[in-house]
């Protein structure tokens, strides 16, 4: 069993120097270094977990104290150093654990019980392997610029989307024992001159600049969600906000983090977060390098007024209290062991595996009903995309970015997003076994521009580059060399001859990027053309799309021969049954867009900055907010997706629940873990009926959207509450929204506070940002 702390029982009395006024006109650091011990903030749940913090505490020398702040062991209370591991996909490197989908995947569900599913099995895995720390969930970078390297670690483009499934996550790893350690704090979007080093060293790190309403209202918002939620750790960025890196910023971490959200718990850097003792111990850092951090240098600090007791014993709390809140004292969680222990932590999860990625798998066009698939006679696979790649499951750990494609089966990503996969099922294995019970003939080409190099079908292939390829994929004249797909070795082995005669030609591309460097493209040629190859001959084709973020389809989505396009994101070890769940109608697609996919590159706003400051002129205009407010059409908006059956939508009906607070322009309640304690009040509740009109049971996501009085200065629509409802065919479900006080407010930066703006506030209904249904205005306010 892992060594427990030992808690003695004993009154003690709280020694920390108290800010007994935080708005006093004090620097932030004085007043936040005792707003725990000041009793500022209401810790909730986190009462008796700071009491134990506190007491443990007191109990160490100064020298013992820095020792647990720079990850130190101290065997005087038997603490043990808290072991962090990145992984919000499984613990990451490690043997005998789930490949489990990516987070943006995860958010493709729009599904709160399968978000927490999912997230609480991944933190009962770190749990069950001897870790305390996850480093995560990751909600940002949240998606400013489709070209963001690591937008498949995150949890969706939408503010409020996000937050919903970064609060389900922090919930979910408190649940199963884990510190969820929330990441990047803050304005992290893109990997362009994230680290200072070599040639870009004049340039970086970048220092993100955004006004305060476009900061609370869109990159902060999901933080308020975390923190309620059970967040206890946070990772601040290797980057710069306002020209402070961000782990050294008093104003980010002293004042938004910990005053503004009551955040209760540690705060620790990314790689070179860190560059100065006092300047982060200030600036907010809890937990640090012992280079910067050591005894002699604090404690020289502390004689010599640049640091204080008052702030060293903070750091020293917030380093345990996250240990003692999830329960890790109760002395149950087993040992720490090495990444090649045979200790199997995977229970049933290849189940939720299987679930999730079928739920997450998104259908944008279905012509004359293409899909679902029911015992094709024959069948033409294309694609490296289809199959495994020459060596794997797994590739090599990078974090100087991948991509911009993968030729393999794609189902996990790179960088700090790599997924540990025990195995992997791909399309080809999947489909393959499928077709050997249906009685379907089906052939491959597990390339994106293979020949064969000889007409038999003896001898090797070749896989040809550049100009070499045309040939390859022209369409090939006089139809098949023998009727069907029966041509056994007669049969030339290219792709317009395997695409003609196939009853269904199935064509597999994606799209791959990962930490240390951002996307080079949103579309690719070589695999397009494939698309548009196979289409040529075979007007049953069918494209599955897997993708790091959005990935754009104008080049074929409307060749009529393109019969159906399914899209989702890295869908983990059981990708290929999942896919076959949803291809052949064992569950009906489900799955919703969490980004806007355009048509062109140019039709989003914000690209990769290659500046020393890069400046979020957009404000809250991005993705699907971007494109309202501009009248941009896009080829696929947010929230989009079609489904085997139909929903109609009917009886909205949108009520004030509580006019009291409603009242009150700003909050009243108390700051606490989270915020102001009425900020999380439910104001308005929202039902809709939501009828199944067609043949096939299935999952319909209901969305509510709000427009704001044009005094709120808001966009022109936001999402403000989702719920996915399976519904029986021919049957109807009253889906009902619960409005939050906050989900109605907008930042008042005058009054530095989150006010309810009177006026009439419109709450729509409907299948996406841009499928509306119903509607209702309600006035709210004088």
């Amino acid at each position: 069993m892992r060594s427990t702390i030992k808690v003695l029982a004993k009154a003690f009395v709280i020694t920390f120097a108290v800010a007994q006024n935080t708005t006093a006109s004090t620097n932030t650091t004085t007043a936040a270094e005792g707003i725990l011990s000041s009793g500022d903030v209401d810790l909730g749940t986190w009462t008796d977990a700071y009491a134990k913090a506190v007491a443990l505490i007191a109990e160490l020398t100064n020298e013992e104290k820095i020792t647990i702040i720079t990850g130190g062991s101290v065997t005087s209370v038997n603490w043990t150093a808290l072991e962090f591991k990145d992984g919000t996909q499984s613990v990451q490197g490690y043997d005998y654990v789930t490949g489990f989908s990516e987070a943006s995947t995860l958010s493709m569900t729009w599904d709160k019980t399968l978000m927490y599913n999912q997230l609480k099995a991944v933190a009962l895995e770190f749990y069950g392997k001897g870790f305390q720390v996850t480093n995560g969930p990751t909600s940002q970078p949240l998606g400013r610029t489709p070209w963001g390297g690591r937008l498949v670690e995150t949890l969706g483009q939408d503010p409020y989307l996000n937050g919903i499934a970064f609060g389900i996550g922090a919930k979910a790893f408190s649940d199963a024992g884990i510190v969820a350690g929330g990441k990047h704090f803050l304005l992290n979007e893109q990997e362009t001159n994230r680290q200072a080093s070599g040639s870009d060293s004049d340039v970086a790190p970048y220092s993100s600049v955004a006004d305060d309403k476009t900061l609370h209202e869109t990159y902060l918002w999901s933080f308020y969600d975390g923190v309620k939620n059970g967040l206890g750790a946070v990772m601040c960025a290797m980057t710069k906000v306002n020209g402070t890196l961000s782990c050294e910023n008093e104003d980010l971490l002293q004042g938004l983090l910990k005053t503004e959200l009551g955040f209760p718990g540690l705060v620790f850097p990314d790689v070179g977060g860190q560059t100065t003792a006092f300047g982060s111990a200030n600036g907010g850092l809890d937990y640090g390098s012992s280079s910067y951090w050591t005894n002699a240098t604090l404690q020289a600090g502390i004689n010599n007024g640049s640091f204080t007791q008052a702030r060293l014993d903070d750091m020293a709390v917030r380093n345990v209290i996250g240990y003692f809140k999830v329960g890790l004292d109760n002395g149950t969680q087993p040992a720490y062991v090495d990444a090649d222990a045979y200790v199997d932590v995977r229970a049933n999860h290849s189940t939720i595996v299987r679930t999730n990625g079928a739920a997450s798998l998104i259908l944008l066009k279905n012509t004359n009903s293409a899909l679902p698939l029911s015992k094709p006679k024959s069948m033409a696979l294309f694609g490296s995309h289809a199959g495994p790649i020459m060596a794997g499951p797994n590739y090599i750990f990078s974090v100087q970015g991948s991509g911009p494609t993968y030729a393999g089966h794609l189902a996990g990503g790179s960088g700090s997003g790599q997924t540990s996969f025990p195995y992997l099922i791909t399309p080809q294995q999947s489909l393959t076994n499928k077709a050997s019970l249906d009685g379907t003939m089906i052939r491959w080409i597990l390339n994106n521009t293979y020949t064969s190099t000889t007409t038999g079908g003896f001898g090797g292939g070749t896989a040809p580059s550049g100009n070499s390829t045309t040939s390859t994929l022209a369409k090939r004249a006089g139809g098949a060399a023998i009727a069907g797909l029966s041509g056994g070795t007669s049969l030339s082995q290219n792709i317009p001859d395997y695409a003609t005669g196939a009853e269904v030609c199935m064509v597999f591309i994606n799209a791959l990027s990962g930490e240390g460097a951002d996307r080079t493209e949103l579309r690719n040629t070589e695999q397009d053309d494939l698309v548009s190859s196979v289409a040529e001959n075979c007007n049953n084709t069918i494209v599955v799309v897997n993708t790091v973020g959005a990935r754009i389809l104008d080049a074929w989505i409307e060749n009529e021969n393109v019969t159906a396009v399914v899209y989702g994101g890295l869908l983990g070890q059981e990708s290929g049954n999942s896919l076959v769940d949803v291809l052949y109608g064992g569950v009906n697609p489900s799955g919703r867009l969490p980004h806007t996919i355009a048509k062109n590159e140019s039709d989003y706003n914000v690209g990769i900055c290659e500046t020393a400051v890069c400046n979020f002129t957009e404000g809250n205009y991005i993705d699907y907010r971007y494109f309202d407010k501009y009248n941009v059409t896009p080829r696929y908006e947010f929230g989009y997706g079609l489904s085997y059956t139909t929903f109609d939508y009917s009886g909205l009906s949108v009520n004030i629940t509580n006019s009291t607070a409603l009242a009150s322009t700003y909050p009243t309640g108390i700051l606490a873990v989270g915020g102001k304690t009425d900020l999380w009040d439910e104001v308005i509740s929202a039902s809709v009926t939501v009828t199944n009109n067609g043949t096939l049971d299935g999952s319909e996501v209901s969305q509510l959207y709000v427009a704001y009085p044009d005094a709120a200065d808001q966009p022109v629509r936001q999402l403000r509450g989702f719920e996915k409802t399976l519904i029986t065919s021919g049957s109807s479900a009253t889906v009902t929204f619960n409005v939050r006080r906050r989900d109605i407010s907008m930042w008042d930066v005058q009054a530095q506070d989150w006010a309810v703006v009177g006026g009439d506030y419109v709450f729509s209904v409907g299948a996406s940002s841009r499928d509306l249904r119903v509607s209702q205005t309600v006035t709210v306010g004088a």
